[in-house]
């Protein structure tokens, strides 16, 4: 018998390089373990991508600047942040970010995707996930990754990123169309890195992601059979035990770093 494919999400391959112990608590555990409170960061961050979801939908003749600061005022939540001021602060900066995105970009065409769910047999995995925007250019498509972090990105980044390689195997698998160009679209600086993927490219991201499959897969199977959590899912600690999810329930990541207040990491 054929071994089953396992799905896989990019999000889902990540926790468990970052840490096997964070991705038992995040998928397996039943009752899951508490998770922390919200950070400010990832609310803006889904603030600015619900907003561009919005603002794309919209017709485009009313695709203007002030629109996309309309979305980001009507999407906006306080979660995380420290008060109100430091929430309007952010708000203000994300409309202008948005804003500035809109005067840098063609928005004339309709994406073929928004907020897409790609899904795809590759290999020994079912790839899939969340797109936030597919383009169709030159009758190819095209991965669009909205970034708000408050680091720069280089195109290094864009021809790494495991998550970008593995939506576009799947896009063009769904989709039914060549797919080799991906970019991240890094709004605080209105910067694009892109990458071009080749065939062999593409199959390097995707045999990282079966082996990460495997390891993942094993030890879930094995803990079924009975087997010892601790040594099947142990913590990897480090820097990110400070802004864990489970940091509160993990007591080897509340030692292993410094808890941050839940506005540490916006951007400057």
């Amino acid at each position: 018998m054929p071994a089953k494919l396992v799905k896989v999400t990019p999000s889902r391959l990540a926790t468990w390089s970052d840490c096997p112990r964070r991705y038992r608590m995040a998928y397996l555990d039943r009752p899951a373990p508490a998770r922390g409170g919200a950070w400010a960061h990832n609310t803006l961050g889904a603030v600015v991508h619900n907003a561009l979801r919005a603002f794309f939908d919209l017709p485009v003749s009313r695709r203007t600047q002030e629109q996309a600061a309309v979305m980001v005022a009507k999407h906006w939540k306080d979660d995380g942040f420290r008060d109100g001021e430091q929430a309007a602060l952010y708000r203000e900066r994300a409309q202008s970010w948005v804003a500035d995105y809109v005067e840098d970009t063609d928005v004339s065409h309709d994406p073929v995707g928004l907020e897409r769910w790609v899904s795809a047999p590759a290999g020994r995995i079912i790839a899939e996930g969340r797109v936030d925007r597919i383009d169709v250019r030159d009758g190819e498509l095209v991965i669009v990754d909205y970034k708000t972090g408050r680091h720069a990105l280089t195109v290094d980044d864009a021809r790494g990123s495991q998550a970008l390689a593995l939506y576009a195997l799947a896009a063009r698998r769904t989709l039914r169309r060549p797919c080799r160009r991906v970019e991240l679209h890094h709004l605080p600086t209105r910067s694009v890195v892109a990458w071009e993927h080749t065939d062999e490219s593409l199959a390097r991201q995707l045999s990282r992601a079966e082996e990460t499959a495997d390891e993942l897969t094993l030890a879930t199977d094995t803990l079924a059979a009975g087997g010892d959590q601790d040594v099947l899912f142990p913590a990897r600690t480090g820097r990110h035990c400070s802004w864990c999810d489970f940091r509160r329930v993990c007591p080897k990541g509340s030692t292993a770093a410094p808890e941050l207040d839940p506005w540490a990491l916006l951007t400057p």
